[in-house]
């Protein structure tokens, strides 16, 4: 899995952060999210999968293994 970002979309929910808080951050001075490890362990899939799912701005973009969005 490979998880990339699009902080200018990013209104700093931190959903992100609550569900995969070992994948995702957010930045101290405005909240965006920073992206801690851009492929993540298959073990943590399903966490990151709903990070994705919960952001409210879909600034989180995750790809399977094959490049195809998981």
């Amino acid at each position: 899995m490979k998880v990339t970002l699009d902080p200018e979309r990013c209104v700093g929910a931190g959903h992100c952060v609550l569900s995969a808080g070992t994948v995702f951050d957010q930045d101290e001075a405005d909240g965006v999210v920073v992206l801690l490890d851009p492929e993540p362990a298959e073990d943590l899939a399903d966490a990151v999968l709903e990070a994705a799912d919960l952001c409210p701005a879909r600034a989180i973009l995750v790809a399977g293994a094959d490049g195809w969005p998981a």
